[in-house]
């Protein structure tokens, strides 16, 4: 599936926060991209607020536009709150799982790990980034892979109990996902009603 690859810290700027994580560049130059970055004061209209903010966690989660869309059919199908079922769902990918334990410093990270079969869930390797975790399951590294330099980095000082509803088990590399996330808990800085009614229009 194609994905986007280009400068993160240009889509960054553009939203005016760092939603792929820590970025020493964006520090540097917080206002918005191009020759007249510095100097716009352009007025954003209402359906252009709403538009931003779907797109900003399009980005945030890594998901294209079909897929997203998808996502979002399926939540407003769901009992609940349409948006708070939206990001329950984007939690729950696996690729997003894998990020939350800490096996990656980043969701393009953890994508990778995942599509290069570094991953299994409940004993069985799972390369499908988009896939579904469902609470009691269990999220691990393969066993030929726990001696990757590159999750042994991640992991190093890594907070665990920042993400309630993940329980970490350091000794086997994994973690059970107990429950979908409150919406209080989810750290991500996303407007989820503007997308709703984004959608609803």
């Amino acid at each position: 599936m194609a994905r986007y690859t280009g400068p993160k810290t240009r889509i960054a700027r553009k939203f005016g926060e760092p939603i792929f994580g820590a970025d020493k560049n964006f520090e540097k130059r917080k206002y918005a991209p191009g020759q007249h970055g510095q100097n716009r004061r352009r007025k954003t209209s209402e359906y252009g607020v709403m538009l931003a903010e779907k797109q900003k966690a399009k980005y945030t989660y890594g998901v294209l536009e079909r897929q997203f869309r998808n996502m979002f059919e399926k939540a407003s199908r769901s009992e609940g709150i349409t948006g708070v079922n939206l990001l329950q769902a984007l939690e729950s990918r696996l690729d997003n799982v894998v990020f939350r334990m800490g096996l990656a410093a980043s969701r393009a990270a953890a994508r990778q790990l995942v599509n290069h079969c570094h991953i299994v869930v409940d004993g069985k390797v799972l390369n499908i980034p988009s896939y579904q975790v469902l609470p009691g399951q269990i999220v691990g590294v393969r066993e030929r892979s726990k001696s990757l330099e590159v999750i042994a980095a991640s992991l190093a000082g890594f907070n665990h109990s920042k993400y309630p509803w993940i329980e970490w088990d350091e000794q086997s590399k994994s973690a059970k996902y107990l429950h979908k996330p409150e919406r209080e808990d989810i750290p991500e800085n996303i407007k989820e009603q503007l997308i709703v009614e984004l959608y609803s229009k």
